[in-house]
């Protein structure tokens, strides 16, 4: 069977037993905008692969795919299906935020299902509620108590931050606070036992853990990939920076870029994916801008042997880290003048928190702080480019703090969850019990 790139979802010359007693079906959706939910899930699934396990990608006779699934996106080795086939006692779900991309419809405001609503409930159905564990992957680094997301609604909202004090006074006596918390339990998913649902960050929140208990607090999830170790550009080929350019705005602090970039030795030239042409920079030389879709395997050699790495988001700031090269991030600001900010700016923050306790230098932490802020963006460029301070010794193999044992990394417990269900007499609640309960 054919990806959408070609590539055969399953793999033909494999070696060794394959792991028994569980069925995994990956439910790929954009749940936040971005394009990252997808690529998260495929990531679970290649890690999955690797440890054994078969990942199928069921789509119930007649409906289409979600929008963006088809790709083409770097497949993990699976089985497309239109009908279940239990072939296993047991099933794994993998979805983003289950309870927005695959919990049933409710009577209720809001109360519409998800993209995966129907798969979701056929396979509960052929495997049973206590033989199915659905696993939830959370956004990114977003482990907000309730007062905090209230503050952080206003802020990106365009509230200004000496304003926002008044505005959330308001808003919790209003019970408004409240009122979020029970919300977010709810369209979580969080009172059903058969959900696990796994908040990935970079430092364990222990205010957050104890509002939502049935919230599982984990380290980073991996690419699933190999890495393959960077290795310093031939001198002869010249440098490349690597720019994965998604936000609107991004194009707003291209011309900083470039000026920074202007007369380093020897030069470095920017390559930059943006889904929508930049004409501020059309034809400016040292930088192109490619908008057209770019084969997978090309893409990641070029982002693999980058000397730097512009990211945004989650997936590609993970996996500049993972490739362990340095890199500067930029996931958008909004506005302007005193509301300007920045756009979901949660990812940058955990890294900046990790840094600080990791010991990176202040210099280092205040460029990409500033950076993601659009600001000081040509010097902030130059000094990446010449190696200064900081840049010279960029910090690699951050360790995630503050976990308990066995949910430092969520890859490695998502295995860990296959493995406990597939053992004879599992049973899903008693699983997600367990995890929930792990200090």
């Amino acid at each position: 069977m054919r990806a959408p790139d070609g590539r055969s979802t399953v793999r033909s010359t494999e070696r060794g037993p394959r792991a028994q007693g569980v069925d995994v079906y990956l439910f790929p959706a954009v749940v936040g905008g971005g394009l990252g939910d997808i690529d998260e899930v495929l990531a679970a699934g290649r890690l999955l692969a690797r440890a054994g396990f078969r990942p199928i990608l069921y789509r119930s006779q007649g409906r289409p795919l979600p929008p963006s699934v088809e790709g083409p996106w770097d497949w993990p080795p699976l089985e497309r299906r239109r009908t279940i086939v239990r072939r296993s006692p047991n099933a794994l779900t993998v979805a983003p935020s289950w309870g927005v991309s695959a919990a049933p419809s409710r009577p209720t405001r809001f109360g519409r299902g998800g993209p995966w609503e129907v798969e979701s409930r056929q396979v509960e159905a052929a495997y049973g509620p206590d033989r199915t564990l659905h696993v939830s992957l959370e956004e990114f680094a977003r482990t907000l108590s309730s007062a905090a997301e209230t503050r952080e609604r206003f802020r990106e909202g365009g509230v200004v931050s000496r304003a926002i004090p008044r505005r959330y006074r308001a808003a919790r006596l209003a019970d408004e606070v409240r009122e979020f918390r029970v919300a977010f339990r709810r369209f979580r998913g969080f009172d059903r036992p058969n959900v696990l649902h796994l908040f990935a960050t970079f430092v364990r929140d222990p205010g957050f853990a104890r509002e939502f208990p049935e919230a599982v607090q984990t380290g980073p999830l991996g690419s699933g990939r190999p890495v393959r170790r960077v290795r310093p550009p031939h001198q002869h080929r010249g440098r490349e920076w690597v720019w994965y350019a998604s936000p609107a705005s991004a194009e707003r602090v291209a011309p900083d870029v470039l000026r920074g970039l202007v007369g380093v030795r020897p030069p470095i030239r920017l390559y930059v994916r943006s889904p929508r042409p930049w004409p501020s920079v059309d034809g400016v030389a040292g930088i192109q801008v490619v908008t057209t879709p770019v084969a997978e395997e090309a893409w990641r050699a070029r982002f693999s042997n980058a000397e730097l790495r512009i990211v945004t988001g989650s997936r590609t700031l993970l996996e500049a880290m993972e490739l362990r090269g340095p890199f500067l991030y930029f996931n958008g600001v909004l506005g302007k003048g005193a509301a300007r900010r920045r756009h979901r700016p949660e990812k940058v923050r955990g890294w900046l928190d990790l840094a600080r306790r990791r010991a990176v230098p202040s210099t280092l932490r205040r460029d990409i702080a500033d950076f993601a802020r659009g600001r000081r963006v040509a010097e902030v460029v130059r000094r990446a480019a010449l190696r200064k301070d900081g840049w010279a010794r960029f910090p690699t193999g951050l360790r995630p703090v503050g976990f308990p044992p066995g949910t430092e990394d969520a890859g490695r417990l998502l295995v860990r969850l296959a493995h406990e269900l597939s053992r004879p007499g599992a049973r899903a609640p008693e699983i997600v019990a367990r995890w929930r309960s792990n200090p």
